[in-house]
């Protein structure tokens, strides 16, 4: 095994020279959505193909990394730069149900911090944690777009938005 060392930009990647095996119909899943975009611009196909990497690792991972590095001929940091600007891509292993709380200005004006609280509380964690039962993790994320219908949440790909803590108990209530 490689040697293991931090990163500077977060504790949550590991940087090693191992590269992740996927089936080969992941693979081929892959090369579709390669042909998707001109041969000559293969870095466009990055973000769907990260989305692969996390749905068959559950986040994207160094393996990961550096395997997409090798499939789309660009270097380690190419890849890194784009996982880590996203909050979509997870660094690390989340919830079932990955509940992103929007914390830009709109939302944190009109309730975000009581709406964190309330799940934090309910859920018995902090944000950036994991419940131990693993169904729900918690993140505080950049502006999901959503700014009128403040406070707003996203649970996988869903908005749920107009929160109130009865809504979030309710939508709660229906995700365990």
């Amino acid at each position: 095994m490689a040697s293991v060392a931090p990163t500077f930009y977060t504790n949550q990647v590991q940087v090693t020279d191992e590269v992740a095996n996927f089936s080969p119909e992941v693979v081929e899943e892959m090369y579709l959505h390669l042909t998707k975009y001109p041969p000559d611009r293969k870095r466009s196909a990055l973000i769907p193909l990260l989305f692969v990497i996390q749905r068959e690792r559950g986040y994207v991972d160094n393996e990961g990394v550096n395997f997409l590095a090798r499939f789309l001929d660009l270097e380690v940091t190419d890849i890194w730069e784009t996982v880590t600007f996203y909050s979509m891509f997870n660094l690390r292993p989340v919830g079932k149900h990955h509940i992103q709380i929007c914390k830009t200005l709109s939302c944190r004006i009109i309730g975000e911090p009581k709406i964190t609280e309330h799940i934090c509380n309910r859920l018995g964690i902090h944000v950036g944690e994991t419940t131990d039962d693993e169904k729900f993790t918690v993140s505080l994320v950049e502006c999901l777009g959503s700014c009128g219908t403040a406070p707003m949440m996203q649970i996988g790909f869903d908005y749920h938005e107009d929160l109130t803590t009865e809504k979030v108990d309710k939508l709660l209530d229906s995700l365990s």
